[in-house]
């Protein structure tokens, strides 16, 4: 008989991990510690809760490593990715995602498969026996993330993660903001106007970065040195590397044309991202900030059009901690010390929803072939996963390794010619290498893959 398989964690990673394994004929426990045990970040009880965004990024296959990792999991049939697309909001190019329902939709699914048992209560010590796949992500728990610093002999590193703020639609002033994605992108009128825009002149924008250099911010504790995510980055900590820097960041103001004045130019431009399918809440776009929760509504109010906002969650800071996944896992997640230990998600040192539902994919695929007598070998490194997974396992520097987005540089490089300046066509050559070495990958275990 089939020994059953553990999962700590039902974020992304863990909840597509279950669902692979299970989907393979594999019993399934997963442990959450939620709503049991709450963190600062989290909001509910639901499996798969978004945090920090509701933005999958890039949908481009062709053109975007982050859309290629898209669609291989969709070519693998990932829960994430099918629930992504059913609960999928306008987003000009960008997979937005309507967070609650999609987290419910991912929590349905999961409590209703026949191999799946969820356990609430916190797992606060790696386990001895058993198989495990420990997908616990950033916030991993204070008792856990001790013992896995004891198992591993040396200090797990961190970084800090901030989270954007979300206004009530109904506050924001539409004579000064106007509907419109960057470019006009989208193939419809809904996603060429996915986005919500606010201009600002000089003066504004002078005196907004006054604002966020002078405002009150969270304080880290005496010795903590804090390693921000570049994906990530709070508004001040840019604003602090120069005061040019948010206008050629989050607020560059190209692409863009002001509906009511459309002979005006801004200066800067701050976005609005939809945030669930009725419309009535909006995220600020890139807007991660570590300002304290007073100064964070006199600051943003001095943005046109949220003079009166009224916030549904003011954004956040937090400390999210990783494995020297290059010193600790080998090639196929598991913990080199304790092999019946694979890891899985952002706590290996990958950054983003899509890229850590997806090292869930592989490990789920990983465990299960290992419990049922069979070795698959990880995918090629010529597609997005396995450029991720041999980034972390291997293919990074130990010494500097540092949470990463999947990206082209973390491939194999591709002969073509023209050189690399033939960017669309290097992209498109990358994008169809891997799809059919991925296809080749799932063919190995039986799958049938997309024509």
């Amino acid at each position: 008989m089939t020994e059953q398989l553990n999962i700590v964690g039902g974020g992304m990673a863990g909840s597509e991990a279950a669902w692979q394994a299970a989907q393979a004929g594999i019993d399934v426990v997963i442990h959450e510690m939620r709503p049991k045990v709450g963190t600062f970040a989290h909001k509910t009880g639901d499996l798969a809760e978004m945090v920090c965004s509701n933005s999958f990024r890039s949908d481009d296959s062709e053109q975007s490593a982050v859309g290629l990792l898209h669609w291989e999991m969709r070519a693998a049939n990932g829960l994430i990715m099918e629930m992504a697309d059913a609960h999928a909001l306008p987003a000009g190019g960008a997979l937005a995602v309507d967070r609650d329902p999609f987290a419910r939709a991912v929590t349905e699914r999961l409590r209703n498969h026949p191999r799946i048992t969820i356990r609430e209560g916190e797992i606060t010590e790696l386990p001895k026996d058993g198989h495990w796949i420990v997908a616990t992500g950033p916030l991993t728990s204070g008792a856990l993330a001790e013992s896995i610093r004891a198992e591993t002999g040396t200090q797990a590193l961190a970084f800090f993660d901030a989270i954007a703020p979300i206004v009530y639609a109904d506050s924001i002033d539409m004579t000064v903001a106007w509907m419109q994605s960057r470019y006009d992108k989208g193939e419809t009128e809904e996603e060429q106007k996915a986005y919500l825009n606010c201009p600002m002149n000089k003066a504004q924008y002078e005196a907004f970065i006054d604002a966020l250099l002078a405002a009150d911010k969270t304080e880290f504790h005496e010795g903590e040195t804090a390693k921000y995510f570049d994906g990530c980055l709070p508004i001040e900590v840019m604003a602090e590397r120069g005061r040019e820097t948010l206008r050629h960041g989050p607020m560059k103001p190209v692409g863009l044309t002001n509906a009511h004045k459309p002979d005006e130019k801004a200066y800067a431009v701050v976005q609005l991202r939809r945030d669930n399918a009725l419309g009535t809440l909006f995220n600020i776009v890139g807007f991660q900030t570590k300002m304290k929760y007073g100064a964070q509504t006199d600051v943003f109010r001095m943005i046109p059009g949220l003079e009166n906002a009224s916030f549904a969650r003011l954004g956040g800071i937090h400390r999210n901690t990783f494995l020297n996944s290059p010193t600790l896992l080998d090639a196929h997640m598991r913990l080199k010390s304790r092999p019946n230990i694979r890891f899985a998600g952002q706590v290996t040192g990958v950054e983003g929803y899509v890229e850590s539902a997806a090292m869930g994919l592989l490990a789920g695929r990983l465990a299960a072939a290992e419990l049922q007598g069979a070795t698959l070998p990880p995918p090629p490194p010529e597609t997005a996963m396995g450029a991720l997974i041999h980034h972390i396992t291997g293919g990074a520097e130990a010494k500097t390794f540092q949470p990463m987005n999947v990206n082209f540089g973390l491939f194999p490089p591709v002969d073509l010619k023209g050189g690399r300046r033939n960017r669309p066509a290097r992209y498109k050559a990358y994008t169809d290498r891997a799809k059919a070495a991925w296809q080749g990958w799932l063919a190995m275990q039986g799958d049938a893959v997309p024509a």
